[in-house]
């Protein structure tokens, strides 16, 4: 559930949607936090334009999750 503890970063995590088998296409969005203050720990595919972020917790302060940082790639043109 979305109360699980998450505890690392999304790595060049290519989100494909349910069902689809192949390589990656355009649009397929590659999420990554691996990086000093990223802080993504799981991507789920909900539509073409929508998915859900789940934000791990601040390191010094578990109960707030009040800023994000990560990165966005393989988007396509109007997405």
């Amino acid at each position: 559930g979305s109360d699980d503890i998450i505890a690392g970063n999304v790595s060049k995590y290519i989100v494909l949607p349910p069902g689809y088998c192949g390589q990656p296409k355009k649009g397929h969005l590659i999420f990554d936090a691996c990086f000093e203050s990223g802080n993504l720990g799981r991507v789920d595919h909900v539509t073409e334009f929508e998915y859900d972020l789940f934000i791990r917790p601040d390191t010094c302060n578990p109960r707030f999750r009040v800023w994000f940082n990560f990165t966005v790639e393989n988007v396509k043109e109007s997405q």
